[in-house]
């Protein structure tokens, strides 16, 4: 249902404008997205998620409570490496926000943990080209990626700290 009327939206505004109602243009002029943020809504990318207890993923949670946009992103990390080996997203916003969240999990496949943490929302925003109003989907879509690492880290050091030595056996 929210996919058709955000389809129905989206069509509403990338439909060519008439030269009769120049002002009407000029308005929905303003709400068109980028070919990018279309191509992202319409085909996501890694939508859904692991098991949030599974100890090689990490899950970032992060929502905006002025425009009601909630962003899931998990990682999946290889634990001899130290890389994203595979990432999944589930948002509920608007169309900027789910293409942040592909866009991000795309970027973060393959890369090294301190890689990911340097990824900022002024790229996704830019490659995007997200308008001001919408620079939070991307803020979000940075946030999440944090999260998630942070997460990881936190059950990485949680499982270290609780794992118990193997007893040694005595020679005779």
């Amino acid at each position: 249902m929210l996919r058709l009327a955000g389809k129905r939206f989206l069509s509403q505004t990338l439909a060519p404008q008439s030269a009769a109602s120049p002002a009407t243009a000029a308005v929905t002029t303003a709400r068109r997205y980028h070919e990018r943020v279309v191509d992202h809504y319409d085909n996501p990318r890694n939508v859904g998620s692991f098991d949030k207890d599974d100890p090689t993923v990490g899950t970032g949670l992060v929502g905006a409570p002025a425009c009601g946009d909630v962003m899931k992103l998990q990682i999946k990390v290889d634990e001899q490496s130290g890389k994203i080996v595979d990432a999944c997203f589930k948002t509920f916003g608007c169309g900027s926000a789910i293409a942040s969240s592909s866009v991000a999990t795309e970027w973060v496949k393959g890369k090294q943990m301190e890689e990911v943490l340097t990824i900022k929302n002024t790229e996704i925003a830019k490659h995007l080209s997200l308008p001001p109003v919408k620079l939070h989907c991307s803020m979000l879509a940075e946030d999440a990626i944090k999260a998630a690492v942070k997460d990881y880290e936190l059950k990485k050091a949680k499982n270290s700290s609780t794992e118990v030595p193997s007893p040694k056996v005595a020679e005779a």
